[in-house]
């Protein structure tokens, strides 16, 4: 899975209402046109982005196509997601963050202005902005 490819597929609010139908009910290009107030056009182009993430899957009945939601691309995504949530930020230092002596000295975390205490009590620093411009 291409997560960066399935955030851009999904940040679109079209294609977002799309997924969000194709959720509770699988549908062809005709009936989503109607449901959205689109051409079909615009929806299949709509669905080809959705297809090339990986979101969706076509079965064809008769004539027509009808899409349903890859829901393992999602579970996939939302795991990667609650993982990057749950990252413990390192402390940042001058000396950690490559401060020359002068950001050193104007630099707040070694000051001590800026450490908090943070979710599940865990002690930290906000962040350090000596190595930042003035």
């Amino acid at each position: 899975m291409d997560k960066i490819l399935v955030l851009k597929a999904i940040a679109d609010k079209t294609r977002m209402k799309i997924l969000l139908l194709l959720l509770r009910h699988n549908y062809c290009v005709r009936s989503l046109a109607r449901k959205l107030e689109l051409s079909e056009g615009a929806i299949s182009q709509h669905l080809k982005v959705l297809r090339d993430a990986g979101l969706l899957r076509g079965e064809k009945r008769g004539y027509f196509m009808h899409y349903d939601v890859n829901r393992d691309v999602l579970h996939d995504l939302a795991s990667e997601i609650k993982e990057m949530a749950s990252m413990e930020r390192e402390l940042c230092t001058p000396k950690e963050g490559g401060c020359n002596s002068s950001e050193e000295e104007r630099c707040h975390v070694r000051n001590g202005d800026d450490f908090v205490k943070g979710g599940n009590n865990h002690e930290h620093y906000r962040h350090c902005h000596c190595h930042q411009s003035k």
